[in-house]
């Protein structure tokens, strides 16, 4: 594994993961001693194929699933023995499924759902839905019942419920399957803005498209464990493990993968930057 790189004090950690391991009913052993921190303001993927252990990763972090053993520390506490509800005011997440998260009648009351059970005052909590909705584009619809809502506009109901809350991190299962290149545009934007103000996001994905344009590190897992941890960079340019891993890289990754017999770098990102590289390479700047 190659460590990320790590300028920041050891008490900047939002997230410490050690030798943790989680087994299912049945016996299936979803992760096998992963250890992982995570640090305030970062923008961090995890990425793996379907079994992975991304998204039961991202469970024992939010305290839906509890460790078979191994420790999460969330602001320096364990995540083990705490209510939920208590972990929701350090850590949101929004599920991969919107639909999951949503029952109320109104998209306000949605919205509200959150603050109101972590016993935020009234006027404390009208202020957060507002600004929650704001975030998403949703003031529009608020009055709406969720359901009547398209799917992408269910899945920023899904996200501004986690916003109003707070929390310091941020965690986005897969959260552009399903909506097109515009809609997933715009909700990745928005993610980008709130890494931007400060929050800690965690994107959970399998769409290295979305993990080349937007994150600053990448945790590669298969079958349980973590295999890299790096920049975008250093990870497209291991192609043998990201198919390992079950992940497809982008075609432009690909492609610079090929040239790369050709003075090519492997570790490119963007079409722009294939060019710039390729122009590179024939001298055509001398």
């Amino acid at each position: 594994m190659i460590p990320a790189a790590d300028s920041r004090a050891a008490d900047d950690k939002i997230i410490s993961i050690h030798d943790l391991k989680f087994i299912y009913p049945g016996g299936v052993q979803a992760l096998s001693g992963v250890s992982l921190d995570i640090r305030r303001g970062e923008y961090v993927a995890i990425v793996g194929g379907n079994g992975s252990g991304k998204t039961t990763l991202a469970k024992n972090i939010m305290g839906l699933l509890r460790p078979t053993s191994g420790t999460v520390l969330v602001n320096g506490t364990a995540v083990a023995g705490q209510r939920i509800a208590s972990i929701a005011h350090i850590v949101g997440y929004a599920f991969q499924n919107p639909d999951h998260q949503l029952f109320c009648s109104t998209v306000w009351e949605e919205v509200r759902f959150g603050p109101q059970n972590l016993g935020y005052p009234a006027d404390d909590m009208d202020a957060r839905v507002e600004h929650a909705l704001r975030s998403m584009d949703l003031m529009s619809v608020k009055a709406r019942p969720p359901f009547s809502l398209t799917l992408s506009e269910r899945r920023r109901v899904s996200i501004a419920s986690v916003i109003a809350m707070d929390p310091e991190v941020l965690i986005f299962d897969e959260p552009t399957t399903g909506l097109d290149m515009r809609e997933s545009e715009a909700l990745m934007a928005s993610i980008a803005r709130l890494n931007s103000e400060g929050k800690t996001v965690i994107l959970i994905t399998h769409d290295m498209k979305l993990v080349a344009k937007h994150a600053k590190r990448v945790v590669v897992m298969s079958e349980g464990k973590v295999i890299l941890d790096s920049d975008p960079a250093g990870v497209f340019s291991d192609l043998e493990v990201l198919l390992a891993s079950k992940l497809m890289p982008p075609p432009v990754v690909r492609l610079a993968y090929r040239l790369s017999t050709r003075g090519v770098p492997r570790d490119v990102l963007s079409p722009e930057e294939l060019v710039l590289r390729i122009m590179m390479a024939r001298g055509d700047f001398r």
